[in-house]
């Protein structure tokens, strides 16, 4: 099992074997989870069927945009969508096309994946090599929940498809090749999953794989898929089959199952062959002389890895890090393989069902070392079984932090409790004594406060890749909004790095704080975690410092003297009001006057030596990625917008923030004459 240090599926993860030279090394550019797959679904598949649910919806949306403009795949074939009634429709519609020989595509998450429950055994049961792209969804049980959990795959795990999870864009692009490959080499259907919003919607500095590779890698639909609809040379499927038949044709399927594993490893090994990306069923970190292990699938495992370094440090404790990137098959000798020499691990698990013995990831591996030290054949011989620890963590995207995996390293190394949870108050919960920042060197963070609606998690993406196709700098952007989203509050995050960054959490520790609603003050602690000397962007309609500092109030005037905070104000509302080219965009485009406050108050600027009109230049450039089929009017509305936040964003100065000036509204008891 390979052991590396570096991000699983970065440019960096090169072999001498490859003597450095690699045939598609790839194409650096900024995109989101979803974006990624849809790059590669659109070049290579001849149609999706679906029916998008919350949050696969942005694939399945990209998808029929590509559809709409008339794109075809790296055949000439013009590309289809089908957007039936329902989930289960959907899946009806992509196993009547794949019976036909096509390639064919789908995005679901949670219910709808459920929903697809009974189509998926049919799907499997004709070989059909298909590929559903999974944003993972927690399932509606006690409340309805829009955000990441595993127990929507976990349900379905049962119906005979191969599943690999990926942590980042980059792996869920990548993956997207890898599954369509395996399957079709093994006919049989897998589902690519990536967690729901944690990473379908979260920007990161990607290399997209060229469409030359994806056209050698993959091969044309018609030399590698099957019509069994073909009344040239016929065949039965899906018929009736009683107590002579129904068995031998089950159990006959295992024919096609015992060569999936290999399928999906060489799929692995030809994908890095060709692009020096380095994919395994199981990846590790720092696994070489561990003690102990924190095992799980998905983003969590990134700030897993980027935490583990730290404990390592500052704790003293040997613990490494496994992601099973192939859960089905189970690769169960590999597992006991990897974990057998240690004291213990744990296996933290993105769901939660108390009625079962375990939780499933747990019961997989428990079961692959009973095999192993039963003698089961195909399994080396083991004397004893580590401690094993599971907990349930992230579930509905609840936070995981570095803090937490500190936890869970003590409390194995204390041989505390074999089943715990993180992140919440109850009885079963580990407590976290302190929660370090764990981000690269020289990291740059943003924590934005807005109001779904404001725009502002769009121009948090355009940030994004600015910083990432203009600055060179690696980058992750993500929001934080919940089902309500339009016209509440939301949060959204940046990081930008000169090294890879892992950690997929909530950011406690910012440099910059743009608040694009002032009533942030009032609902929540807008200024914790803002770094000393860090800066304030404040929206309002005032246009003297005096008065923008008097409607600070008087709490946060004290933080903000303590911190020795920058603090920039404009009225991005107003711009955007006299910018907007139609009135439904008066609202929205306010968020893009933030990008022009970015690049006005943070250094990256200044520190690729480039002048006022090269950032603007190359502002409008990541402008036409993201609103370049909007028509040009829009491009060069939002361009004024940025412009005119630059020009006229303005610092409150020292002496004025010395001041101790507070607006009558903000004084508990003040007499208000609002009439005179």
């Amino acid at each position: 099992m390979a052991d590396t240090k570096n991000l699983s599926g970065s440019s960096e993860k090169l072999s001498d074997n490859l003597n450095g030279h690699v045939p598609y090394p790839g194409i650096p550019t900024t995109t989101d989870g979803a974006g990624s797959v849809v790059w590669a679904e659109t070049h290579i598949t001849q149609a999706a069927c679906a029916y998008p649910i919350t949050s696969s919806t942005t694939m399945g949306g990209g998808y029929g945009a590509a559809v709409s403009n008339g794109a075809r795949n790296l055949w000439g074939d013009e590309l289809m969508f089908l957007e039936p009634e329902s989930e289960h429709s959907a899946a009806a519609a992509c196993e009547g096309f794949a019976v036909a020989g096509g390639r064919v595509s789908n995005y679901t998450s949670g219910q709808g994946l459920i929903l697809m429950h009974e189509v998926l055994y049919t799907i499997s049961g004709k070989r059909l090599p298909v590929v559903f792209h999974i944003g993972s969804r927690a399932l509606t049980s006690h409340s309805l929940n829009v955000h990441a959990g595993h127990d929507d795959v976990m349900s379905v795990s049962d119906s005979g498809w191969g599943i690999l999870f990926g942590r980042t864009a980059q792996e869920s692009g990548d993956l997207a090749l890898i599954t369509r490959r395996a399957a079709e080499d093994s006919r049989t259907p897998f589902f690519n999953v990536q967690d729901g919003f944690l990473t379908t919607h979260t920007v990161e500095d990607v290399l997209l794989c060229e469409p030359e590779m994806m056209k050698e890698f993959i091969g044309k639909p018609e030399d590698k898929l099957v019509n069994l609809f073909n009344p040239y040379n016929p065949v039965m499927t899906g018929v009736v089959q009683n107590q002579d038949s129904y068995m031998k044709g089950k159990i006959a399927q295992r024919e096609y199952y015992s060569k999936v594993g290999d399928a999906v490893q060489n799929a692995m090994d030809e994908f890095y062959r060709l692009t020096g990306r380095r994919y395994q069923m199981l990846d590790t970190y720092r696994m070489e002389d561990a003690e102990y292990a924190i095992v799980g699938m998905g983003c969590m495992i990134e700030t897993a890895k980027a935490t583990v370094d730290y404990i390592r440090r500052e704790e003293g404790i040997k613990v490494g890090v496994v992601h099973i990137t192939c859960y089905r098959p189970f690769p169960s000798q590999e597992i006991v393989e990897t974990l057998k020499h240690l004291r213990g691990f744990t296996v933290l698990e993105r769901m939660d069902d108390p009625i079962a013995p375990n939780n499933p990831v747990t019961n997989d591996i428990k079961a692959a070392f009973a095999d192993a030290y039963t003698g089961t054949p195909g399994f080396s011989a083991i004397d004893d079984i580590p401690t094993i620890f599971s907990g349930s963590a992230g579930l509905g995207s609840r936070d995981v932090r570095p803090g937490h995996f500190i936890s869970i390293a003590r409390n194995m190394v204390e041989d505390g409790p074999r089943f715990f949870v993180v992140g919440i108050k109850h009885d079963l919960a580990l407590p976290m004594n302190g929660d370090p920042d764990v981000r690269p060197p020289g990291a740059f963070s943003m924590r934005g406060h807005s109001v779904g609606g404001f725009g502002s998690v769009t121009t948090n993406k355009v940030i994004a890749t600015i910083a990432g196709d203009i600055f060179g700098k690696k980058v992750q952007a993500y929001p934080k909004y919940g089902s309500e989203k339009k016209g509440l509050p939301t949060t959204y995050y940046l990081t930008v790095a000169d090294e890879p960054i892992l950690t997929h959490c909530e950011l406690n520790n910012v440099d910059f704080v743009p608040m694009n609603d002032i009533n942030a003050f009032f609902t929540s602690n807008p200024l914790a975690g803002l770094q000393q000397g860090g800066t304030l962007f404040v929206q309002t309609n005032k246009s003297s410092p005096e008065d923008v500092w008097s409607n600070v109030p008087p709490k946060a005037k004290e933080l903000i003297r303590e911190k020795n905070l920058r603090v920039v104000a404009a009225d991005g509302a107003k711009i955007s009001r006299e910018e907007a080219p139609v009135a439904d965009l008066e609202v929205r485009m306010q968020g893009i006057v933030l990008l022009g406050i970015f690049l006005r108050v943070t250094p990256f600027a200044g520190d690729a030596n480039l002048s006022d009109d090269d950032v603007m230049e190359r502002s409008e450039q990541a402008l036409r990625k993201y609103f370049g089929k909007r028509g040009e009017a829009v491009v060069q509305a939002n361009m004024r917008c940025v412009r005119r936040g630059y020009e006229e964003a303005f610092e409150i100065p020292p002496e004025i923030i010395a001041q101790d000036i507070t607006s009558p509204v903000l004084v508990p008891g003040a007499e208000i004459t609002l009439f005179s």
